[in-house]
């Protein structure tokens, strides 16, 4: 390959390399038992230590790198000095590799908005780590079990867990990374934890095994914790073989992308542009639409609302089947952007 790589391969680069170091963090938090958890407007909207301490280290490596890009992030912190260990600096060779499709070769920094989630599925994340303390307590008399085995309700809040770096231009996403921490876990001691996928329009998505619903299912995936009468009349309307309820935006996407769902389908306000950015350019890039409920595209300008008002309808095919079943009285409710 002649010359550098273009600066938004090597974006992409270092966001995998930060979001591999992020996921770290995520489990040496989790592992540690100290989430130092706070409230921000309520019980289902928490941060953690790990949220904190992820979002720092990936705002502030990718800074360094890339001082003239704008970075947003979920959570609001206050401006400090951020340890020299949560600096990362390396990046993924493979993508480095990567021919940069002709659209975005000449692109340059000051063009580019990141959008960051530090943990997509913090309250999954909160309650595992109580699911996880409360086996320790338990099996802590007993002898043999000093390494308490982990129960299987933690397992499966753990998969809900993701970190989200994506990258937009144009006020469109162009490109995403998504790390999941706690993958593998099922497997045991000893296993290497954690995947990370990333994607970019014109060069496909990888990092995982693309599958799809046979075509005559439909499987619906929805919120778990952040339901209601809208959500549900329009997963209803849906007419859907099978439901299933997991947390985080990232992780519904993975669904959509791994043949676990055919449909990803939130009729409700909640979602911010942070938990769909990165999401959205890696179902893009396998062929994939993500809208609002409407069938509009959101945009990730610097300066649009962090709101996805009018909620999110993803599909990996057949987007306009589900568009067409979306109830008034949800359309009504949710008014597009």
């Amino acid at each position: 390959m002649s010359g550098s790589p273009a600066v938004v391969m090597r974006l992409v680069a270092s966001a995998y390399a930060v979001a591999e170091k992020a996921g770290t963090i995520v489990r040496k938090v989790l592992h540690s038992g100290e989430l130092g958890i706070v409230e921000k407007t309520g019980a289902n909207d928490l941060q953690t230590l790990a949220d904190r301490l992820a979002q720092q280290s990936i705002c502030a490596s990718l800074s360094k790198r890339f001082p003239k890009i704008t970075i947003i992030g979920e959570e609001d912190l206050p401006s400090e000095e951020i340890q020299e260990d949560l600096i990362e600096t390396g990046q993924s060779e493979e993508i480095l590799q990567r021919s940069c499709p002709p659209e975005y070769s000449q692109l340059k920094e000051e063009e580019i908005v990141v959008w960051v989630d530090p943990i997509d599925g913090t309250k999954e994340y909160t309650e595992a780590s109580r699911c996880l303390h409360f086996q320790a307590v338990a099996q802590a008399p007993h002898k043999g079990l000093d390494t308490p085995q982990p129960h299987s309700t933690a397992l499966w809040l753990l998969d809900n867990v993701t970190v989200l770096i994506g990258i937009a231009h144009g006020g469109r996403a162009i490109a995403g990374v998504i790390n999941q921490p706690f993958y593998n876990y099922k497997l045991g001691a000893g296993t290497q934890l954690g995947r990370t996928m990333w994607g970019m329009l014109g060069l496909g998505a990888f990092g995982f095994q693309l599958q799809e619903v046979p075509g005559d299912r439909r499987i619906v995936t929805t919120t778990r914790s952040h339901s209601n009468k809208l959500v549900t009349d329009c997963v209803d309307a849906m007419e859907p073989h099978e439901v299933v309820r997991v947390g985080g935006a990232g992780n519904k996407i993975i669904q959509l992308v791994e043949g676990k769902a055919s449909a990803y389908v939130f009729a409700s306000p909640g979602c911010k542009k942070w938990d769909t950015c990165a999401p959205e350019a890696i179902l893009h890039a396998v062929g994939g639409k993500l809208t609002d409920m409407h069938g509009n595209a959101y945009r990730y300008d610097a300066n649009v609302k962090h709101m996805n008002s009018a909620g999110v309808l993803a599909t990996l095919r057949n987007h306009e089947y589900y568009v067409s079943r979306v109830p008034q009285s949800v359309l009504q409710a949710l008014k597009s952007d």
